[in-house]
This record gives structure tokens, C-alpha cells and sequence, in this order.
């Protein structure tokens, strides 16, 4: 058993892929209407929850959303009012926007508590 993990951490570390850690991303939604949460990585292609997917809050809601992660990755969140995509925060929907302060290191910790307000 022991040789297999071994192995396994070896082929992770020659591939070029970090080994999994978790971060825990804190928002609430204080806007009044729901929206929709979409977090992506700047470092490789691939977005939370995936699968053209999104998590929704509704007005009021708070989320703990953990994510499976790569070590130091860069994962920026994206948010939008569901059913209008012009109003949004941090990339916005499909990654497509600039952002100054939208961005977390995937370091095994939680980010702070992120609102959205108007």
C-alpha cells in the first residue's frame, strides 16, 4: 500500500498537477434578487460547479461552497443576477470580465466572507 502511494504521489508530482486541497468559499447574497455563482480558475480550464452549471442564492442567502482545488491555484468568482447577466460582480458569467479584487489562492483555508450588494 505503501508503495502505491508512493507511486501515485510520484506520477502527480511528474505530471505537472499539484496534489488536492480544499478551499472554502464564504458569500452571501445581499442583492434583492437571486444570483447566479460561478467560480473559475485562472490557472488551468475549469470552472465550479462545471458542467455549464451554477450555484444559485437566493436574496438573503448565505454559502459555504468548498472546492476541490489545486495547491496556490488562482480561482476568481463570477456572479450575476439570475436571468440578467449585465448586472454582476467580480469576472461576471463566463469568466469574461477584469476584476481587482475577486481572486483567492487555493491554500487549504476559506476566503472571506464575500457580498454581493447592489
Amino acid at each position: 500500500m505503501f508503495r502505491a502511494l508512493a507511486v501515485a504521489i510520484v506520477l502527480a508530482i511528474s505530471s505537472g498537477h499539484a496534489l488536492a486541497e480544499q478551499m472554502t468559499v464564504v458569500i452571501a447574497n445581499s442583492h434583492p434578487y437571486a444570483v447566479q455563482l460561478e467560480m473559475y480558475s485562472q490557472d488551468r480550464d475549469h470552472a465550479w460547479p462545471g458542467g455549464n452549471e451554477a450555484y444559485i442564492l437566493d436574496d438573503g442567502e448565505t454559502k459555504n461552497i468548498t472546492l476541490e482545488c489545486e495547491d496556490e491555484e488562482n480561482i476568481c468568482y463570477g456572479a450575476w443576477v439570475s436571468g440578467d447577466a449585465t448586472t454582476f460582480w467580480g469576472v461576471g458569467p463566463e469568466n469574461a470580465q477584469e476584476c481587482s479584487d475577486c481572486c483567492y489562492v487555493c491554500n487549504g483555508g476559506s476566503t472571506e466572507s464575500i457580498n454581493l450588494v447592489e
